[in-house]
């Protein structure tokens, strides 16, 4: 068995926020469209935010039997919301001003279908989920080792490169 000290929290690399402009009619200093914050969330957070999104339903034709939905647009709303660091979706006056409730309905009060629309692909890949797992293996064949800190870890072993090819 290898070091797990690059395993370590202190040792992994923290994933940063990022800036983008969800849409150009909010016009900031000089003229320029405000870019906004977002952040990505721990699996822990995104599995609390799917199971607020997912209910209980019977299946047609079968009684006593029971399925789980998710209702991805309710989920894809909470997520964007919960990403957001700027602007403060939570803030009481931009909520008024907006005439709404909650951060979620605050997000579709402010943008357009489409900036909406672009916004979720944005928070998505923001949050790792835009890639596939054939394009995670290419990438760590590519790039193998990393340095974290003083040490060299492998991303990916080599048995599972060689099952992707």
């Amino acid at each position: 068995m290898g070091d797990l000290s690059c395993f370590l929290s202190q040792n992994a690399v923290k994933a940063e926020n990022e800036k983008f402009v969800a849409s150009k009619r909010f016009i900031g200093q000089k003229n320029k469209p405000v870019e906004w914050e977002i952040k990505a969330i721990t699996s822990k957070e995104d599995e609390s935010l799917r199971k607020e999104c997912t209910k209980r339903v019977q299946v047609t034709g079968k009684k006593g039997q029971y399925t789980q939905e998710t209702d991805y647009n309710l989920y894809l709303g909470k997520l964007a919301a919960e990403c957001t660091v700027y602007p403060n979706l939570n803030d009481k006056g931009l909520q008024d001003s907006y005439q709404v409730m909650g951060s979620d309905a605050l997000l579709k009060a402010m943008l357009t279908a489409g900036e909406y629309a672009g916004y979720l692909e944005r928070i998505q890949q923001v949050n790792g989920f835009d890639t596939t797992l054939e394009e995670q293996v290419e990438e760590a064949k590519t790039n193998r080792w990393r340095r974290y800190g003083s040490q060299h870890c492998l991303l990916l072993p080599p048995q599972a490169s060689q099952m992707a090819t």
